[in-house]
């Protein structure tokens, strides 16, 4: 009986073996074969990733983008293909005993459905504006509809020429163009970009810039860090000459050849440059920099008519014509001090010089003839700062400001700055800063034209606090005595005036 049992045993495992192997025969295998490329042009997609669910089998693409998978038992699968760059794709597979499947993959790029951003909408200046600076802010606006950050270029053209302003690769939505001419209409539009679709342009805006104007004030205000050159007329109606992007400053105009020479900053060095009075026609005359102490400080002068200039270098004076041919040095200071500012005399037979030590001090004022002989020496030997050179028309007098409290610091504050005459023919020295409010400097003084006033810069003798270009009269009685007053405050914020 127990015989029987065994036997039994052994023929129902046996028939239960038969019977697997039967199910594995029906069920069978196939082949799934397939392609991957770029939905947009087909072409191939090498090596991108293809996994096989739910058996999770990988494969990857060759270089002409096909896969295979061989012994894949029939039933059904999920192909997904995944490359970078790319959308990952899924295909269903139904694989049938002895037979080969098919699937292929166009891929989208994984920007596929990113949304271009808004045209750009032209905000300032308004359509058709007027009276517009010579540097003029463009300010605009656009969004993206997918957040992408966006690029921006702007094309600038006028009414006049042919000529095309483009800048590219902008990241704000604003930019200052300068160095505009005056009564000119100027078109400007706005493109956006997200890198991903093509770049939308805005609309088409216009604005002109204010006619000619005879303005005679120049000065300096502070603008985004940099030093910005203005002119003005007696109205107070302003014109930015120059773009608070670029640190410009120390205007002088030259009425011979209606130039206005300036300076500003050339990889890293000051170097002296000239322009139309419109701010246009930029041309940068030297290349032997401006150097000595404090940029600040550093002056040059035209001569009469315009056809050359004088300016500092540490211990020697140079000489340049207005095109920046014929460098000559003209002066050396025997002691090595830096010569900080300098005037030349009407007739050009006089140049008025002040110098320094490396820290603004030891000063001494005095001119030489052309050939660099001392003339004249009208003030050394004493502490404290000096500057504000500035010869008159007939060349008897020289105006100057000096500190007469003496005081130094390694910060070069000044304490009691004032402006003086010095009268070469008695050799004498004249205080016209008595009117000047206590606690304040007098700085940077110029002639009028008619030589009626003197224009300068009061502010605080604190160093920080705001600067302001005041005129001084100037009355002569019946027994020729000089005297100065009625201070009026010109222009706001401002320093280094000029007047011509």
């Amino acid at each position: 009986m127990k015989f029987l049992k065994q036997l039994l045993f052994l023929f129902i495992l046996i028939s239960i073996t038969n019977c697997s192997e039967d199910t594995v025969d029906f069920l069978g295998v196939g082949i799934i074969t397939g392609r991957v490329v770029e939905a947009d042009n087909f072409n191939p997609i090498e090596n991108a990733k293809i996994v096989l669910t739910p058996t999770n089998n990988t494969v990857f693409t060759d270089v002409d983008g096909y896969f295979r998978y061989v012994e894949v038992e029939i039933g059904d699968y999920s192909v997904s293909a995944t490359k970078d760059e790319f959308l990952t794709n899924f295909q269903p597979a139904t694989v049938t005993r002895g037979l080969e499947i098919n699937v292929v993959f166009e891929l989208l790029n994984e920007t596929s459905g990113n949304k271009p951003p808004t045209a750009p909408v032209l905000i300032a200046p308004e359509d058709n504006s007027t009276n517009i600076d010579l540097a003029v802010e463009l300010i605009w606006s656009a969004s993206d509809p997918d957040t992408d950050e966006l690029t921006y270029k702007i094309r600038v053209k006028n009414s006049v020429n042919n000529d095309i302003l483009l800048v590219e690769d902008i990241l704000d939505t604003t930019y200052v163009v300068s160095n505009l001419t005056l009564g000119t209409k100027y078109f400007w539009e706005v493109s956006a970009t997200d890198n991903i679709n093509d770049e939308v342009w805005s609309s088409t805006s216009s604005f002109e810039t204010l006619e000619t104007t005879g303005n005679r004030f120049l000065f300096v205000k502070q603008e985004s860090g940099n030093n910005v050159i203005y002119s003005s007329d007696e109205s107070g109606n302003e014109i930015a000459l120059t773009s608070n992007t670029q640190n410009s400053w120390r205007p002088r105009k030259n009425l011979t050849t209606n130039t206005i020479a300036f300076l500003s900053i050339e990889n890293f060095e000051t170097q002296l440059f000239t322009m139309n009075p419109d701010g246009s026609n930029i041309f940068k005359v030297t290349t032997v920099s401006l150097d000595g102490f404090k940029q600040s400080e550093l002056d040059f002068s035209w001569s009469s008519n315009g056809s050359k200039l004088i300016y500092p270098h540490f211990d020697k004076l140079y000489e340049i014509n207005e095109d920046g041919s014929g460098l000559r040095l003209v002066y050396q200071t025997p002691d090595g001090s830096f010569i900080s500012e300098c005037d030349w005399s009407s007739d050009e037979n006089t140049i008025a010089l002040k110098t320094n030590d490396s820290n603004g001090y030891a000063i001494s004022i005095y001119t030489i003839d052309i050939n660099g002989n001392i003339i004249t020496t009208i003030l050394t030997g004493v502490n404290g700062a000096a500057g504000g050179l500035n010869l008159s028309v007939d060349g008897k007098m020289l105006l100057y400001t000096y500190d007469v409290s003496e005081f130094e610091s390694s910060a070069y504050r000044q304490l009691n700055n004032k402006m003086f005459i010095y009268y070469f023919d008695t050799n004498t020295t004249l205080d016209i800063s008595e009117d000047k409010i206590s606690g304040t400097n007098d700085l940077d003084p110029r002639f009028s034209p008619n030589e009626a006033e003197i224009i300068f810069v009061n502010t605080s003798n604190d160093d920080i606090s705001q600067k302001n270009i005041f005129t001084q009269r100037v009355n002569r009685d019946s027994n020729n005595t000089t005297n100065f007053f009625d201070r009026s405050e010109l222009f706001n914020n401002a320093i280094m005036p000029d007047w011509e």
